[in-house]
């Protein structure tokens, strides 16, 4: 059984959506990551219904808002 954390090392680099409490979303590439699930993303765009609302680019999200990370297409 793979732990949480194991999970985004395997995500590294590739595409994630991150869904914070709230409900905002954000798409980016997952540069990097901390063991207090703090994330790092590049190219980020805020999504909002399944739809580009503003692009970021490289963006900090602090671990203790984030409800799941998910890969993306």
């Amino acid at each position: 059984m793979a732990r949480p954390l194991d999970v985004l090392n395997r995500a590294l680099n590739t595409s994630v959506l991150v869904r914070l409490k709230g409900g905002r979303e954000f798409r980016g590439i997952l540069d990097g990551y901390d063991i207090h699930m703090n994330l790092v993303l590049l190219n980020a765009e805020e999504i909002q219904d399944g739809e580009v609302i503003k692009k970021m680019g490289s963006v900090v999200i602090r671990g203790d808002t984030v409800v799941f990370v998910s890969p993306s297409q």
